[in-house]
């Protein structure tokens, strides 16, 4: 092998005859070989889930109980296919955007959208930060109060400083050990809580799931559920950065490039297979976790009447767990709120930083498989991003509505990743690798009620009224 071709093959992004693996058969052997959905529930298990899904319980109660599981089930089909593209191709999910005509010189109209709405996401995952903050600050406040500004301005230069350094290196092993380790204690301890309330003077019953299941929206929180669909589950930018994990794992390598011949389809097929379980994993870790949330913030903060609002949301948030295990679980609230909000950010900044970085190659800035200039762009976003995020808090100092914004316009661009997904699906991808008949139609299910809900935000937006 050349000195080229061996450097080549060390590139996930660069596909070549000698780096194809057989792919494993069943669970126990795929097992070693999942992971990209693991960084997106640490991502995924943080501002969706521990502040706009507990706000919402808090909000409306157990009334939107149903929406939980249908805002994390209904968009698993799009991630999906969008992934089995880039396997296929070895493309990432910014490239197929691109390729979504009409085109506005170089880029596509979906990609000049993304760029729109990473300008936005910028208060969201800034709320993120906040929180963060926050929770450090009150741990360990700097100041005459454990909210005071000084005290919050510190520890979100400690946050961002921190992000910088611990993920200046982008390396994806390093991005997976830590944000599965970051999010797991958590989960697993507001999981034995939320679900173990009914035995407690705090408590709720089977009727009070069932009426959760009803498909009721109340009026009043019709906003909160929309930015509830935007935020939780796998989000817009989150199914688009899933594509750089997939490739980033080797999952596209070890199919190879397309010959066309039989065995590149069965390993292709083989592949997908491995990324179905790596879905489905991440879709069980994500959505029991949500359920737990919900749950706390319904049973707990709605018949107290406590809404997570501001600076005061991580304290308000912490009586999920003063109520119900006394005030010495304080500590733990916010231990644990520096876990899931960390691993969110852990997740977060390098995705980001893979997807603004493939922006500027479709702008001309370089060429996105010469690996040591794409790793010179990544380094420059892991340093801007988390600056800007925290600039962005301490203006607005209000993680619930920066997170809350980031998630209406996420929901919004749903819709265009969603046509980018049918789009390079009948244009790129073998009918033979599309998938059953029953995964075509939980696509089309998924694509039609994206749009509906996408639609319905839009007239909301403009003050039209939809009854």
């Amino acid at each position: 092998m050349s000195t080229k071709t061996a450097a080549a093959s060390k590139d996930p992004y660069v596909l070549t005859a000698d780096d194809v693996k057989e792919p494993p058969k069943g669970w126990r052997a795929s097992l070693r070989f999942l992971g990209p959905g693991l960084v997106l529930s640490a991502s995924i298990v943080g501002s969706g889930e521990l502040i706009a899904t507990t706000a919402l319980g808090a909000e409306a109660g157990f009334v939107l109980l149903w929406l939980v599981v249908f805002s994390t089930l209904v968009k698993v089909a799009v991630q999906v296919e969008l992934a089995r593209w880039a396997i296929v191709t070895g493309q990432t999910a910014l490239e197929g955007y691109n390729k979504v005509p009409p085109r506005i010189g170089r880029l596509g109209w979906v990609s000049l959208l993304w760029i729109v709405m990473a300008v936005v996401k910028v208060l969201q995952v800034g709320g993120v930060v906040g929180g963060l903050a926050a929770a450090l600050s009150i741990l360990f406040p700097i100041g005459s109060g454990p909210l005071e500004f000084t005290s919050l301005a510190i520890w979100t230069t400690v946050v961002v400083i921190g992000a910088i350094v611990s993920l200046y290196s982008n390396r994806y092993s390093l991005i997976e050990l830590g944000a599965v380790a970051l999010t797991v204690l958590f989960v697993l301890i507001t999981c034995a809580i939320a679900f173990g309330l009914p035995a407690t003077d705090i408590g709720y019953g089977l009727g009070d799931l069932g009426d959760g299941m009803r498909f009721a929206l109340p009026a009043g929180a019709i906003g909160a559920a929309i930015a509830m669909f935007g935020l939780t589950g796998v989000t817009s930018d989150e199914i688009t950065y899933y594509t750089y994990w997939c490739i980033e794992k080797g999952y596209a390598r070890w199919v190879g490039p397309n010959d066309g011949s039989d065995e590149w389809k069965r390993r292709a097929k083989g592949w997908i297979r491995v990324m179905y379980r790596d879905a489905a994993l991440s879709w069980a870790v994500y959505t029991i976790g949500t359920l737990a949330f919900f749950i706390m913030g319904a049973a707990v903060l709605n018949p107290a009447g406590l809404v997570p609002e501001g600076n005061e949301m991580i304290t308000t948030l912490s009586r999920t767990y003063t109520d119900t295990l006394g005030e010495w679980a304080s500590v733990g609230y916010l231990v644990g709120a520096v876990a899931v909000l960390g691993s969110t950010l852990w997740a977060a900044l390098p995705g980001w930083a893979r997807v603004a970085a493939n922006a500027v190659s479709l702008c001309g800035g370089f060429e996105w498989r010469d690996a040591e200039r794409r790793q010179r762009w990544m380094k420059v976003f892991t340093v801007l991003f988390p600056i800007a995020w925290g600039a962005a808090y301490l203006y607005f100092t209000s993680p619930v509505f920066m997170i809350q914004t980031g998630g209406f316009v996420g929901g919004l661009f749903l819709i265009a990743v969603t046509v980018a997904a049918w789009y390079l699906r009948r244009k790129e991808v073998d009918p033979d690798l599309r998938g059953s008949s029953w995964f075509s139609v939980a696509l089309l299910v998924s694509s039609v009620l994206i749009a509906g809900l996408g639609i319905y935000t839009a007239l909301g937006a403009f003050g039209v009224s939809v009854e």
